[in-house]
């Protein structure tokens, strides 16, 4: 063994133990206050930290980024403690407050975590787009020149049954996937029990199938090493059929069972016996456990063979919970080693009591081992996150003198930012999930071309057939089309929106979908907000005004989702114009980097930045004309502006979201010769007027009794017995909150069911979002008047 080798040795056992150290710590020693487990999963650490050492210790180097297994995190944290990258505190409050956290996180660590993990599959997913995104940087001409990194996956094989990891492995075959890796944990052992015999032939098949290279790390250099002697080929071939179960069984009992059951099965071989009788129990269990995944001299010769770009994809199999009491039972995935246990396994790793934390704690040779962490590669130029100058937004003007949607002005906007020469069109990337045309970004990509590494015509265009559609792929192109999983979409999403702080050159991504089909990702949306990835995600068309496509395409719950999801500005403009306020105000929001201290204003942290979601519609809508006054602007903003200011005596507000607008105006003219002074409330973002009014709330918990929030300004002037009436091509709860920022009886209009095919005039009536509703139930307050 090569001095490097033992040093690699020497770092997978210290990892192991202070992995180990720390969540025992978390669940024995340090203080309870909840009565409840802790946990931290010991024995899916000890699987993955001999892959681990190689990779971080051996095969990484800077450019290269890596997502952890979630439940590998424990390990993750003691390689950057050991590196002096994290502090004891912070192990020491392991799942506590200010501790590490329980998955590795880009937001919430503070060591240098490439991508967050804890959805299982999305951590998996999300290193492919990230390669893409990559290379989408590279082949521009202000991206040009940088190293190209591997993007490297840690994969729990039972991670292997979520459906985003084979639709992110077919939108990576469509894309020509490069410089990807990702090394499955194949220990064979799930939660809830023993993974499925022969899955790996699966595997192999559906990753070669995709133009993966498969590299199977079945054995170690001890079981090669025995396998080399006399018997070793019949030891082989009995390991090759022993199944899953039975071998994890036979690893918790050790070495004295292992005897026994292999001279049960081939003691009558005297070479075989020969091979088992040369060795004790401990080193009999040694070798039957040396499988190739908890190998680190293995782990590290076989990436070190890896010299081309090809995706390639390592299953590496390994034993749960190897080298500690628990391996191989099958209850470990959420065991955790007793305290006697700990006691006689810190003796066997031979830890001195009093010195648990000490990072080189029982290292014979200590300045031999500092001298080779100080060369390894991964760690010599210090934490690697990048930023990027921030790209100045252009004023963006439409015009307001037609009829128009604010899908077609979305368009409009990015065809006139496609013909003009900004900085910040330049670093636009879109992304559509094969709706690209129907959510009006044709324009966009006729200018600006499709992106592929290799240049592909258009044969429509070769052979001169007309097509509105001009699909040229090319480097320079700026549109990445993806296939119809949404999944997919806001994993690119996060990827692009991460370019800034992975690759140092900032993208400004923008995706469109149809609105309803935002929930059927909104787990990997989630994930790229808790990653603080900074996107714009344009859910189009939206509601039952999309009435011809019947319920599988009508959104309800997409305004509430806008509103609930931590790290997403929703906002839902019914004019152009207020579109147009708002992209420009979105493109600088999408590259703000503040500390997070609130606008006292608005009480909103816009300081911080984040992502935008856009619920536009396809109904045209007629314009108010130019407006350029500060009110209707910041407004636009803020939530929430007047377009109809109401009077002193005010006995009505109509509040209306998004495409009902015209019903809304309508019906408050209707009212109008009937009650005094109606106002008509133009709300754009329900999600911002409502974060700053508990925002302004909580201030005032604090003691500032002057913490005013924009909703509670807009509707001081009303008197206490007015009446809001709300609207919304969605779930009423939008705007039904309204009533509770100063008192006011409320009566929300929206849709609470599934819609149908049908007219948007048949819809709007069948769900009382129609002005003759609206009316209505203002009508009904006089008869009403009665009830206590």
């Amino acid at each position: 063994m090569t001095a490097d080798a033992r040093h690699l040795k020497t770092i997978e056992q210290r990892l192991l133990w202070l992995s180990h150290w720390m969540i025992h710590h978390a669940n024995h020693i340090r203080p309870k206050v909840d009565g409840i487990k802790i946990g931290g999963h010991q024995a899916s650490s000890a699987s993955m930290v001999s892959i681990l050492t190689a990779l971080y210790f051996s095969a990484l180097r800077p450019e290269d980024r890596v997502a952890v297994k979630p439940h590998a995190a424990p390990v993750f944290h003691a390689i950057q403690y050991l590196m002096g990258n994290q502090t004891r505190d912070r192990m020491e409050a392991f799942r506590g407050l200010g501790g590490v956290q329980s998955y590795p996180s880009r937001t919430k660590d503070v060591d240098d975590v490439d991508f967050s993990t804890g959805s299982v599959g999305l951590g998996v997913a999300i290193t492919a787009f990230a390669s893409l995104v990559q290379d989408y940087v590279a082949a521009k001409d202000w991206g040009a020149g940088q190293p190209l990194g591997r993007m490297v996956a840690l994969v729990g094989d039972a991670e292997l049954d979520e459906g985003n990891v084979y639709e992110a492995l077919q939108e990576g075959w469509k894309n020509d996937l490069r410089n990807c890796w990702w090394i499955i944990d194949y220990n064979r052992q799930s939660l809830d029990g023993i993974v499925r015999e022969g899955l790996f032939g699966r595997i192999e098949k559906i990753f070669d199938a995709f133009g993966w290279d498969v590299v199977r790390v079945k054995y170690g250099a001890l079981q090669r090493a025995a396998f080399a002697e006399p018997g070793g080929e019949a030891l082989r071939d009995w390991i090759d059929r022993c199944p899953n179960a039975e071998y994890a069984a036979l690893t918790y009992m050790g070495g004295a069972v292992w005897r026994k059951r292999l001279m049960d099965d081939l003691g009558d071989q005297g070479d075989v016996t020969a091979l088992i009788d040369r060795r004790t129990d401990a080193e009999l269990a040694a070798l039957m456990e040396n499988l190739g995944g908890n190998c680190v001299q293995t782990m590290a010769e076989t990436f070190a063979r890896i010299d081309h770009d090809r995706p390639t994809c390592f299953l590496a199999y390994t034993i749960k919970g190897w080298g500690t009491p628990i391996a191989g039972h099958k209850d470990n995935h959420g065991g955790l080693m007793t305290k006697a246990q700990m006691a006689d396994w810190q003796r066997h790793m031979g830890v001195p009591e009093g010195q648990e934390w000490e990072p080189l704690a029982g290292v014979a040779d200590v300045a031999a081992l500092r001298a080779f962490l100080d060369r390894v590669p991964f760690f010599a130029k210090g934490p690697r996150r990048f930023t990027d100058a921030k790209l100045p937004a252009p004023r963006i003007e439409i015009s307001t003198d037609r009829e128009i949607s604010t899908q077609a002005a979305f368009g409009k906007i990015l065809d006139d930012l496609a013909k003009g020469d900004s900085a910040l069109a330049a670093r636009i990337v879109t992304t559509s999930p094969d709706v690209t045309g129907t959510t009006s970004l044709g324009p966009w990509v006729n200018r600006r071309k499709l992106f592929a590494r290799t240049a592909r015509e258009d044969a429509f265009i070769e052979h001169r057939i007309p097509s509105t559609a001009k699909w040229e792929f090319a480097p320079q192109g700026q549109h990445i089309e993806l296939g119809i999983a949404e999944m997919n979409l806001f994993l690119l999403l996060c990827a692009a929106g991460l370019s800034h702080s992975l690759f140092g050159k900032r993208l400004i991504p923008i995706g469109t979908v149809y609105d309803p089909f935002v929930h059927r990702g909104l787990d990997a949306l989630n994930y790229a907000c808790y990653q603080d990835a900074r996107f714009l995600i344009v859910g189009t068309p939206s509601g039952v005004t999309l009435a011809p496509e019947g319920g599988a395409h009508q959104s309800i719950g997409t305004p509430l989702t806008g509103m609930a999801q931590d790290g997403l500005a929703s906002f839902e403009p019914a004019f152009a114009d207020e579109l147009a306020v708002i992209l420009e105000w979105a493109f600088d929001y999408l590259q703000r980097d503040g500390e997070g201290d609130p606008d006292e204003r608005t009480w909103l942290r816009d300081e911080t930045g984040g992502s935008v979601y856009l619920r536009l519609t396809t109904k045209p809508l007629e314009q108010p004309g130019k407006r350029h006054d500060d009110a209707f602007r910041q407004g636009a903003i803020d939530g929430a502006y007047w377009l109809r200011p109401p009077g002193p005596n005010c006995e009505v507000v109509i509040a209306y979201q998004g495409a009902v607008a015209d019903e809304a105006i309508a019906a408050a003219g209707l009212i109008a010769g009937g009650r005094r002074d109606v106002g008509v409330l133009a709300v754009t973002s329900a999600d911002r007027l409502n974060a700053g009014w508990t925002a302004a709330q909580r201030e005032r918990a604090r003691g500032n009794p002057d913490a005013l929030a924009h909703v509670e300004r807009l509707l001081a002037p009303l008197p206490r017995h007015c009446t809001l009436v709300t609207a919304i091509d969605g779930h009423p709860a939008t705007l039904a909150w309204l009533g509770s920022v100063a008192g006011h009886r409320t009566i929300p209009h929206g849709v609470e069911h599934f819609g149908q095919t049908g007219t948007i005039g048949d819809l709007y009536r069948q769900f009382r979002i129609d002005r003759d509703a609206l009316v209505a139930s203002v009508n009904g307050l006089t008869a009403g008047a009665g009830l206590g």
